[in-house]
């Protein structure tokens, strides 16, 4: 066990996570801190990074890491993929796309233990879309 799991559970914290779990936009760490500020004016941007990363180890919350991307969040921790708007980098659930088997069902790949799967599947977010026919880009 990590000492993550004793950690106290904060105000700050509960904030964070709450404000997290009521979101589906899936924000960076900058954007979530944007919106917690109205909730607690003096809290750092600091003290969410921290938090975040607490809540992850945690199991609490899922960060998702996309490759050459800032780290987003998701408080919606059910088996789902997501899809990424190669244009904005708008991050959103993708509906109607089930993951099989988990890898945690599928043992040992090629002697590798599998721990998880990462799909990342992107494409171009209907705002952009809509965009790019207007000729504004």
């Amino acid at each position: 066990m990590t000492t993550a799991k004793f950690q106290r559970n904060t105000p700050q914290r509960k904030v964070i996570l709450a404000e997290l779990r009521k979101t589906h936009s899936h924000p960076t760490a900058t954007e979530l801190y944007e919106i917690v500020r109205e909730r607690l004016p003096k809290i750092s941007l600091g003290t969410v990074y921290r938090n975040l990363e607490l809540l992850t180890e945690m199991g609490a919350i899922r960060k998702l890491e996309i490759l050459g991307k800032e780290a987003r969040f998701d408080g919606d921790l059910s088996k789902h993929y997501h899809v990424r708007c190669v244009r904005c980098s708008r991050v959103d659930d993708l509906v109607g796309v089930h993951p099989e088997q988990t890898t945690e069902e599928s043992g040992d790949v090629n002697g590798w233990k599998i721990l998880e799967r990462r799909v990342e599947f992107v494409g171009i977010c209907p705002e952009c879309q809509h965009l790019g026919e207007t000729g504004v880009n």
